[in-house]
């Protein structure tokens, strides 16, 4: 009885050390992809804050130039300060992220849909 206590409990040690393999190579994958759409998202944050940045920048030259020339009003002012919500980088961003996580999950899960139900089927014969 210790006999066979001793093997199923080595057995369950090496199992559990597989799953645990198991779960840092899945860890680091998840890791990796984390830190690639972390990264995109600062350089995009970067790139988005530093065109506005500019935009500003013109848009108070031609403010000050309005003002000396004498033709700024109020409403005027008002219509160049305010930031038009236009297309952005955001939304073809959204779309990029979509079709590469679309690519990634048939690469990595399809080939695996198709052998799953195989196996099943063979295992139910």
């Amino acid at each position: 009885m210790n006999n066979d206590l001793e093997k199923k409990s080595e057995e369950l040690e090496q199992t559990l050390a597989k799953q645990f393999d198991l779960l840092k190579k899945d860890s680091e994958e998840w890791l990796k992809i984390g830190g690639i759409v972390l990264v995109g998202g600062l350089l995009t944050y970067a790139i988005v804050r530093s065109k506005k940045k500019k935009k500003d920048r013109n848009t108070d030259k031609a403010i000050a130039l309005l003002e000396k020339e004498g033709l700024l009003t109020e409403d005027l002012e008002n219509k160049l300060k305010s930031h038009s919500k236009s297309a952005g980088i955001w939304p073809s961003l959204r779309q990029r992220l979509l079709i590469l996580g679309l690519a990634y999950a048939k690469e990595k899960f399809l080939p695996n849909l198709f052998n799953g139900d195989e196996e099943a089927a063979e295992k139910d014969q």
